[in-house]
C-alpha cells in the first residue's frame, strides 16, 4: 500500500483476518462471538502528519516508509477525510508562494471534523515573529474565504501561535442524540470518527440498563464519559493531561450533561486514593465513598492497565475495557479473568489496512 492508493478490495479479506486473529488471542478466555465493526473504505482517519520537504523551487508534503525509511511524495491521501484532501492541496501551494511562511517549515499537521472545521498546524526550525505572524493572518483569511473553517498555528521550539483559537468542535450522532466534542490541537483525539460513533453507541447499548454509578479511568475529553452519562446515575471520570481536562469541561456544559464529574489525575494516583494510600488535594471536596459505582470504565494506552490498576478494576462487578492493544488487553486478562468472564468482544476497525486491532470487552463478575 502507497499513501496515494489504497487496496480497497482488500478490504473484507483485511477484516476477516483480524477477526480470526482476534478471535484466536480470546479464545483462552471463553469470550463470546466477536461483534464485528466496519471502517468506511476511505478518507476515515480525521487527523494526519506530513513533514515538508524543500526541493530546489518546489515544497510538497512526504511521509516515511516504515520500513525502508525511503521518502515518499504526498500530493493525495485517501486514508484521511476528504477536508483535510482538499486543505492539504490548496495549503501547500500557498506556503510555497510566500518566502516568509516557507523558510524552514518542515512539518504540517491536520485535525478535521464531520462538521467541517479544520486545525493546520505549522512547525518551523526557526523562531516565528512578527513578519510570520502578518503573513499568516493573510494566509488564514484567504483560505477562510475560500470556505475553508479554518484555524491556523504556528509552532517553533518553545513557541506555539494562535491567530485564534487551538481547538474545534465536533460533532457525533450518537444513538439518536448530536454529542458536541472540543478538540484541542496536540492533544489526543479518536482518529476514526465513524469507527468512534460506533464505538460509542456499542458501550451505550451494553451498558444499557446499568445500576450505580461508572467510574471512568483516562477519559482524555470525555469522549465516553458524556455519551455513557445517560446510563448511570452520575459518572466519575479521571485524566491528567490539562488540555483534555479543560475539553471535558467544556463538553459537559455544551452537552447540558449535569451528571458527571471530571477529576484530573492520573490513573495510578487514583488508584492510591481509592485505596487509602495517599490523600490528594485535587480530591478535595469530592466524596469518594458516595459513589457506587457498578461499573468500571477503562480505555488505557498501549502498554495497558499497570498491575495495581488491575486489582482496582477487578473490585468492580462489571468492567468495560477498550483497548488499542489486543496482547497488553491479554495480559491484564490473564488476572482478570480469574474474577470475571467476558460476555460482550467487539472488534472496531480503527486502521483499516494495517496490523492494529481496536478492541472492547465487557466482563462481569463470577458468582462466588
Amino acid at each position: 500500500m502507497t499513501p496515494e492508493n489504497l487496496p480497497i478490495e482488500q478490504y473484507d479479506d483485511q477484516l476477516a483476518e483480524k477477526t480470526a486473529r482476534l478471535t484466536a488471542l480470546m479464545s483462552p478466555f471463553n469470550a463470546p462471538a466477536v461483534e464485528v465493526f466496519r471502517s468506511p473504505v476511505k478518507h476515515y482517519r480525521m487527523r494526519a502528519e506530513f513533514r515538508v520537504w524543500h526541493d530546489e523551487g518546489d515544497l510538497y508534503h512526504i511521509m516515511f516508509d516504515q520500513q525502508t525509511k525511503a521518502r515518499i511524495r504526498v500530493d493525495s491521501f485517501p486514508v484521511a477525510s476528504e477536508l483535510i484532501n482538499r486543505l492539504m492541496k490548496v495549503l501547500i501551494e500557498e506556503i510555497k508562494q510566500h518566502q516568509v511562511l516557507r523558510h524552514k517549515i518542515f512539518q504540517i499537521d491536520y485535525l478535521s471534523t464531520r462538521s467541517g472545521k479544520i486545525i493546520a498546524s505549522l512547525l518551523y526550525h526557526r523562531k516565528l515573529d512578527d513578519e510570520w505572524q502578518q503573513a499568516a493572518i493573510a494566509l488564514r483569511d484567504k483560505l477562510r474565504a475560500d470556505g475553508f473553517d479554518l484555524q491556523l498555528i504556528g509552532r517553533a521550539t518553545k513557541t506555539k501561535i494562535m491567530l485564534d483559537n487551538d481547538y474545534i468542535d465536533e460533532v457525533l450522532p450518537v444513538a439518536g442524540q448530536d454529542m458536541i466534542y472540543r478538540q484541542v490541537e496536540n492533544s489526543f483525539t479518536q482518529p476514526n470518527a465513524e469507527m468512534n460513533i460506533q464505538m460509542l453507541e456499542w458501550a451505550i447499548n451494553a451498558t444499557k440498563g446499568s445500576r450505580g454509578d461508572l467510574l471512568e479511568l483516562y477519559c482524555g475529553n470525555g469522549n465516553f464519559s458524556l455519551a455513557l452519562a445517560r446510563n448511570f446515575n452520575r459518572v466519575l471520570a479521571t485524566e491528567i493531561a490539562k488540555p483534555s481536562v479543560a475539553a471535558a469541561q467544556f463538553n459537559i456544559a455544551a452537552n447540558h450533561i449535569d451528571n458527571v464529574q471530571i477529576i484530573r489525575m492520573a490513573a495510578e494516583d487514583f488508584t492510591q486514593a481509592m485505596n487509602g494510600v495517599r490523600t490528594f488535594n485535587r480530591l478535595e471536596g469530592i466524596d469518594l465513598t458516595s459513589y457506587q459505582c457498578e461499573t468500571i470504565f477503562v480505555d488505557p494506552p498501549r502498554s495497558g492497565l499497570d498491575e495495581d490498576t488491575v486489582k482496582l478494576v477487578q473490585g468492580y462487578p462489571r468492567i468495560m475495557y477498550i483497548s488499542c492493544n489486543p496482547d497488553t488487553l491479554c495480559d491484564n486478562l490473564q488476572t482478570l479473568s480469574k474474577t470475571h468472564r467476558i460476555t460482550r468482544l467487539a472488534l472496531f476497525d480503527q486502521f483499516p489496512y494495517t496490523h492494529h486491532m481496536e478492541c472492547g470487552v465487557l466482563l462481569e463478575r463470577v458468582a462466588d
